[in-house]
């Protein structure tokens, strides 16, 4: 009887923290970039704006304490590499290279409340996420001698999933699923909110590579965003 009754106790709480449920949409601001060695360093200089838009829920485990937020983006990543001196270009030719793949993006967050007054609180999350590459371009610029030149094309995308044995791999490709994980920090005002959030990708973004000493390529986005949820506290 005791465990029917803590049984019935648990539906209740999990019903009623449901039904507080919200979905809502949120938009922002990427600072990508691409790690260019084993020990996942990257530089400031190659650091490529972009941005993100899509839409969230927030489906409290405990209310107002603990939430978990999974949402579907369309996001930014990439980035740039710049040489030489454009103001010089008959001494040190310039050049300046562009990647900015565009991903379809599944983000699921934990996300813990600490409550601060009647309708505002403060929050952190981490979690994982799973992305598809989408589109994209390479783009490039020269300045030679005071001659300029430039270019752009698609990103060609492998078929590089988890439910796909043969993808389709190639050097001049990238590989088309991503995953890593986020943490985040933020806070919640009434049915706003705004956060700032780090994101670690787990995957090499270059096709065509076995060998798993050869990890350098991996995506990592720095963002700020802010939101609305629609639907009562």
């Amino acid at each position: 009887m005791k465990k029917i009754l803590l049984s019935f106790a648990a539906l209740a709480i999990s019903v009623a923290a449901m039904s507080q449920a919200r979905v809502g949409i949120k938009a922002g601001w990427n600072l990508s970039n691409i790690t260019y060695d084993n020990s996942g360093s990257t530089k400031d200089s190659r650091g490529l704006s972009g941005f993100n838009v899509g839409a969230i829920a927030d489906l409290p485990l405990v209310p107002k304490i603990l939430s978990f937020q999974p949402g579907v983006f369309y996001t930014t990543k990439g980035t740039k590499l710049e040489t030489g001196d454009k103001s010089n270009s008959t001494v040190n030719p310039y050049a300046k290279y562009t990647i900015n793949p565009s991903y379809i993006e599944i983000p699921l967050n934990f996300v813990a409340k600490l409550p601060v007054g009647p309708s505002a609180s403060l929050f952190a999350g981490v979690g994982p996420y799973f992305a598809f590459g989408v589109a994209g371009k390479q783009k490039y610029e020269t300045t030679i001698a005071g001659v300029n030149a430039s270019g752009s094309e698609s990103i060609k995308w492998d078929d590089d999933t988890p439910f796909n044995n043969d993808p389709n791999t190639a050097y001049n490709k990238m590989k088309r699923f991503d995953w890593g994980g986020n943490v985040q920090i933020g806070a919640e005002l009434s049915n706003f909110l705004i956060s700032a959030q780090y994101g670690i990708g787990f995957a090499k973004v270059n096709s065509g590579q076995d060998n798993s000493t050869d990890d350098k390529s991996k995506n990592r986005v720095f963002s700020v965003s802010v939101g609305y949820l629609f639907g009562g506290k």
